[in-house]
């Protein structure tokens, strides 16, 4: 789970915002402020995203560790 960061979003919610994020930066017209606020949430959720993912392989690895052992 996203651990480390302030909020408590699920994978999917931080992804599609991710995914509005990028949309908004690729589409243009946003002023050199927006575009840095728009460019570091997006590294916050990409970050979140990189938790909830790294989470998932330790408990896959694990689960194959103990299946492995039995």
């Amino acid at each position: 789970m996203a651990s480390s960061n302030k909020e408590n979003l699920s994978y999917e919610a931080a992804r599609d915002e991710l995914a509005k994020v990028v949309a908004a930066l690729e589409a243009g017209g946003a002023g050199l402020e927006e575009s840095l606020q728009l460019w570091e949430r997006g590294e916050q959720l990409a970050a979140i995203c990189q938790e909830w993912l790294d989470g998932a392989r330790a408990k896959l690895e694990a689960a194959k560790s103990e299946a492995e052992n039995q």
